[in-house]
C-alpha cells in the first residue's frame, strides 16, 4: 500500500521532519552512493520488518507515508481487518549506510497510529521508562555481550556443523586462537562493519560452544544500545549468508553445547553532567562495605529492584520455550554451562543471575539471551531498577561461592529461588505480576496470548526422539 501522503490518523496533524535535517541526511546519503532506504520497526521478537523506498522519496517517508496492517505480524496488536493502520517514521538521526552492501541506508524508526506513537511498539514503550528515568535526572546506560552460533552446511551429510573446517576436538573450545583463525571469513568483516559504524570492538573470540562467538564493543545509551543489537542479528546474517553460512540466534541450538547468552550490563548516569551513578559514592556506603563490593547504594537498590521482579523480567529476557532448554547448570555437557538458574547476586559469581564485576561500575544481568527484544528487555530492567530506587530496596546478601553445588534444602535455607523452568512458569510470573502493567500496558495481554501460544505449540508437539526412547519401551 502507498500513499502521497500519511492520513491524519495515523501521525500528528502537520507532522514533518526538521527541513534542514532531512536535507543534510539525504545529501550524506547521495554521497555515499545509496539508492535504497528502509524505515524500520520491530516485531515481537525484536526482528526488524520495512518497506523498500527509493533515495528520492525520502520527504515522503519523513512523514509517516509508509502504512503497515502491524496486525498481520504476531505480537503487535491492532488485530482484524477492520483495524487503521500505523505508520513507521524513520528517526533521521539514526540513518546508517549498510556496510556490506552501500546501496542501502538503515533508520531505526517508531510506529504513529492516530495521531500519536503506538502504545505497542517496542521502541515507545522502553522510550517511556528512558523518559521516567529522565525525569528523576538519569541516563540509563546499556552494555551487551552477544553470543550465536555460525555454521556451515557438511556437504557429505548436509548437517548443520560448525563454521571452522579444523575440527576441535577438546571439551570446549572457548578462547581457542586456531578455532578463531578458522573462523575469519566471518569474524573480520563483521568487525570491520562494526567499527566502520563507530561501535568501538574491543574484543571478539571463539566462545564456550562450537561455532559460538562473541563480540564486545563499547557500551551507549539505552536506546542506542537496543537499536544496535537489532541491526548486528541483521548484520550478522547477511554477512554469514555471503559465506554460504547461517547465524543462528536460538538460545540453545544444542543440548550438548553451551547457550547463546545476551548479558546485560547496566548503570544510570547522571543526566547533567554524564557521571556515572554506580560508582561508589566518597567515603563509601553500608552496602559496599557489609559487601565488599566497590558500587553505590543507588547500585544496590538497582538489583535490588530487578531481584524482585526477576521471574517476571526472564519471561521477556529469555523469551523461547527453548530458551528454557538452556537455563540447566550442566545439562549434558561433561562440564558446567555457568547458565543462571538461580535469583541472587554475587561479586564476581557466574552461577548468580546478578553479576557484580569488580573491574567496572555496572551491575549485569546474566540471564537474557540471544532471542530477546531488547526494547522490551532494557524497558523492563529499568523500571524494576527505578522502583527498586525510589523505594530503596535492600537486595540482601550477596551469593559469592559456587551456588551449583549447594543443594535445594540449602537453596532454600538461604532464600535463593530459582529462576522459572520453563516458559510457562515465566509467562505465569509475568501475569501475576503487576508490575508488568505500568511498563507494557495493553501490550502485557498481547504478549501473554502470543507467548503462551508459542509454549503450547513447542509442549505439544510430538517429537522424533521421543518416539525413539518411548514409543515400544512403555
Amino acid at each position: 500500500m502507498s500513499s502521497d501522503s500519511a492520513p491524519v490518523f495515523a501521525v500528528p496533524a502537520g507532522f514533518a521532519a526538521d527541513p534542514g535535517k532531512l536535507a543534510s541526511v539525504k545529501e550524506r546519503l547521495s554521497a555515499a552512493g545509496v539508492e535504497y532506504l528502509f524505515s524500520t520497526y520491530v516485531d515481537v521478537h525484536g526482528v526488524p520488518k520495512a518497506k523498500v523506498n527509493p533515495l528520492a522519496s525520502l520527504e515522503k517517508m519523513a512523514k509517516g507515508s509508509e502504512l503497515f496492517t502491524v496486525g498481520a505480524m504476531e505480537g503487535m496488536g491492532l488485530v482484524g481487518p477492520q483495524e487503521d493502520e500505523c505508520a513507521a517514521v524513520p528517526d533521521l538521526d539514526t540513518a546508517i549506510v549498510c556496510p556490506w552492501d552501500k546501496r542501502f541506508a538503515y533508520f531505526f524508526g517508531d510506529l504513529y497510529h492516530h495521531g500519536a506513537p503506538y502504545a505497542n511498539d517496542s521502541r515507545q514503550i522502553l522510550k517511556r521508562q528512558l523518559d521516567r528515568a529522565a525525569s528523576m535526572g538519569l541516563k540509563f546506560n546499556l552494555g551487551i555481550e552477544p553470543e550465536f552460533y555460525v555454521l556451515r552446511e557438511d556437504p557429505e551429510t548436509g548437517k548443520l556443523v560448525p563454521l571452522p573446517e579444523r575440527r576441535y576436538l577438546g571439551t570446549c573450545p572457548a578462547y581457542d586462537v586456531h578455532q578463531s583463525l578458522g573462523s575469519m571469513d566471518f569474524l573480520d568483516p563483521m568487525v570491520k562493519y562494526m567499527n566502520e559504524l563507530g561501535w568501538g570492538v574491543f574484543s571478539f573470540d571463539q566462545e564456550g560452544g562450537h561455532g559460538q562467538y562473541e563480540f564486545d564493543f563499547d557500551y551507549a545509551d539505552a536506546l542506542t544500545t537496543s537499536d544496535r543489537l537489532t541491526f548486528l542479528r541483521l548484520m550478522a546474517k547477511e554477512v554469514a549468508t555471503s559465506i554460504g553460512a547461517i547465524a543462528s540466534f536460538m538460545p540453545k541450538p544444542f543440548a550438548t553445547d553451551f547457550r547463546s547468552g545476551c548479558h546485560y550490563n547496566m548503570s544510570l548516569a547522571s543526566l547533567e553532567t554524564g557521571e556515572n551513578l554506580f560508582a561508589v559514592e566518597p567515603g563509601s556506603n553500608p552496602y559496599a562495605e557489609r559487601h565488599g563490593i566497590p558500587l553505590s547504594k543507588m547500585a544496590f537498590h538497582f538489583v535490588a529492584g530487578i531481584l524482585r521482579h526477576a521471574s517476571s523480567i526472564t519471561a521477556v529476557s529469555s523469551p523461547t520455550y527453548n530458551s528454557y532448554q538452556g537455563f540447566i547448570a550442566q545439562g549434558d555437557m561433561p562440564d558446567v554451562s555457568w547458565a543462571p538458574v538461580l535469583v541472587a547476586f554475587g561479586k564476581n559469581n557466574r552461577s548468580a543471575m546478578m553479576r557484580l564485576p569488580l573491574n567496572r561500575y555496572c551491575v549485569e544481568n546474566r540471564a537474557p539471551d540471544m532471542a530477546n527484544n531488547p526494547y522490551l528487555t532494557a524497558a523492563l530492567h529499568l523500571a524494576a531498577g527505578l522502583d527498586g530506587i525510589e523505594e530503596q530496596l535492600d537486595p540482601g546478601e550477596p551469593v559469592n561461592d559456587n551456588i551449583y553445588a549447594k543443594s535445594r534444602r540449602e537453596l532454600k535455607a538461604a532464600g535463593i529461588r530459582f529462576l522459572p523452568p520453563t516458559l510457562l512458569h515465566a509467562l505465569d510470573a509475568f501475569e501475576d505480576d503487576p508490575f508488568i502493567d505500568g511498563v507494557f500496558g495493553e501490550m502485557k495481554g498481547i504478549y501473554l496470548a502470543q507467548k503462551r501460544r508459542e509454549w503450547e505449540q513447542a509442549f505439544y508437539t510430538i517429537h522424533d526422539l521421543q518416539l525413539e526412547r518411548q514409543f515400544t519401551r512403555l
